[in-house]
């Protein structure tokens, strides 16, 4: 199967969605999946993985319900708070849904830069192994080192780094995130999403050329086995339509094997949220 790894769904409200700055404004509005079945077809994709953009057990719900009416909706990313002294038994309660894959948490917001690190959170991500629960890592270059730190104490535990940690692509800033992203990857249980990196370029000017070095460090490090396609539609809306979203990432690996291509574009995503 072909699988967007990384998309989402919402029914806009400012208050809620106020991280949707003017510059971001074309998708201050409603995005369903009756919005998004039609891009999945014209550019032959099988299903998807739907992801947290609010940090609530609402937002959890609405995508099971979600997924519960789009067979196209093959697993979800959800939120629970892993700081919780319940989590243990929240985890219980939330295992039988069998589409929810695992969790995600908007560390990339959170002001403190060692945020990943703090007992509280270690604690909950304790918890996520037991229930084959995976863990989306939504950071910033800045917490990348912290991230290391972060990863190396579970080395059981599934982890997937969303939007190659958005290196400042615009500011052309490229060697400590490199850096880091080479030593991230030497543990075998990390992956990385293909995904959210036009929206880090020139939203209006960016060119494939200007994110082929970024590609090229996340493929040479993780490998073909651990690297993930995905569209982080509708967000990517501000700097490019679908198509050329999958383009960018179909043409980038196109020289490599039918199989390694395979693997990048829906098959890691498979084995990964065991969809």
């Amino acid at each position: 199967m072909t699988i967007d790894a990384h998309q989402h769904f919402w029914q806009y409200e400012p208050v809620k969605h106020s991280w949707i700055d003017d510059d971001m404004r074309v998708i201050r509005r409603d995005f369903m999946p009756n919005d998004l079945i039609g891009e999945l077809k014209a550019n032959a994709i099988d299903g998807c993985v739907a992801v947290q953009a609010d940090q609530t057990l609402t937002e959890t719900e609405f995508l099971i319900d979600l997924a519960a009416e789009n067979n196209f909706i093959k697993g979800v990313v959800g939120w629970v708070d892993l700081r919780a002294s319940t989590i243990k038994s929240d985890l219980e309660k939330l295992s039988n849904h069998t589409i929810l894959k695992g969790f995600r948490h908007v560390v990339q917001g959170e002001p403190d830069h060692n945020f990943l690190l703090r007992k509280p959170f270690l604690n909950g991500i304790k918890e996520l192994e037991p229930f084959g629960y995976t863990y989306d890592i939504l950071i910033f270059p800045h917490q990348l080192g912290a991230t290391l730190e972060f990863v190396k104490q579970f080395p059981n535990q599934k982890f997937v780094i969303d939007h190659i940690a958005k290196p400042y692509i615009k500011d052309g800033f490229y060697d400590g995130w490199a850096t880091m992203m080479r030593e991230i990857a030497l543990l075998e249980n990390v992956y990385c999403k293909l995904s959210g990196m036009i929206t880090e370029a020139d939203y209006k000017k960016w060119k494939p050329d200007d994110l082929s070095k970024y590609l090229d460090l996340v493929l040479t490090s993780f490998g073909s086995k651990r690297c993930l396609f995905g569209s982080d539609w509708p967000v990517c809306l501000v700097a490019g339509n679908y198509s050329q979203v999958k383009n960018l990432v179909t043409d980038f690996i196109s020289g490599l094997s039918d199989n390694e291509q395979h693997n990048i574009m829906g098959n890691n995503a498979v084995e990964f949220y065991n969809l």
